[in-house]
């Protein structure tokens, strides 16, 4: 018997099945509060680099997924894998280490800080001199990285203004900055274009088809017009299940989608 029949793969066979492996892998993923079954059986499969839509009416769920995806709760049962890895019982902070990032409905920002030092503080806790209570040269990489981060949500005009002072659409763009921070392997968008303005939704779909083709995401939107236009392919959540799947021509075009979510035809 070989070596590595006994004791497993290799460390080398474990980094190639990680490269080859989806970047998301649900399987039989259920959520149970009590006897409310919020998720039931969910199983999905997204690709290193995709853009995934997760839609459905309030109810439907899908905040609870990306819960249990990112460890906020846990699954009751099924298993999840984040490029290749059983994360299944990980703690958040676990699987932020691997590279998982995520927005929040409700904003998460610090009001009497400047827009750049939110981002440097994000950027800081997820570096290893995150404990350090040094304060930042002018040549400290982590405050170049963050510059470049705010330059690629369209904040550098107001980057040394407090976020107190930002409209509700700048603070969502720095909420996407700030789930940018350390180069994460893939994005969980919570209702991104949530309360803006048609103007700023345009900007937020430049802002998401300009991430690196690299970085896969997830973003839950009720919004169809902004997430049809910068996700892959769309999984339709009802009643805690995922009932339909498809590209976003196929979802806009479902007479069912059209019946249940957008009353109707979709112009």
């Amino acid at each position: 018997m070989s070596t590595a029949a006994t004791n497993g793969p290799s460390v080398a066979d474990r980094l190639s099945a990680a490269g080859t492996a989806n970047a998301l892998e649900l399987r039989g993923v259920t959520r149970m509060f009590g006897a409310l079954a919020a998720l039931s059986d969910i199983t999905l499969s997204i690709r290193p680099g995709e853009r995934r839509g997760v839609l459905g009416s309030n109810g439907a769920g899908k905040t609870t997924l990306f819960n249990c995806i990112t460890g906020d709760f846990l699954a009751t049962s099924g298993t999840i894998r984040f490029f290749g890895e059983d994360v299944t019982a990980f703690p958040a902070y676990e699987r932020i280490r691997r590279g998982l990032r995520r927005t929040y409905q409700i904003s998460l920002l610090f009001a009497g800080l400047s827009v750049l030092d939110n981002v440097y503080l994000a950027c800081r806790g997820v570096s290893r001199n995150r404990f350090s209570l040094l304060r930042p040269r002018r040549n400290d990489a982590l405050m170049s990285s963050a510059e470049d981060l705010v330059a690629a949500v369209h904040l550098s005009d107001v980057k040394d203004d407090k976020v107190a002072t930002l409209a509700h659409g700048q603070q969502r763009q720095l909420e996407i900055a700030l789930a940018l921070a350390g180069a994460p392997r893939f994005i969980l968008f919570d209702e991104p274009a949530a309360g803006l303005s048609p103007t700023e939704r345009s900007e937020l779909v430049e802002i998401l088809t300009s991430l690196p083709s690299h970085m896969g995401y997830i973003i839950i939107e009720h919004d169809m017009d902004v997430a049809l236009r910068v996700v892959d392919y769309v999984s339709m959540m009802h009643n805690g299940r995922i009932f339909k799947e498809g590209t976003p021509q196929e979802i806009e075009n479902d007479p069912e989608v059209q019946e249940l979510y957008l009353g109707g035809a979709h112009a």
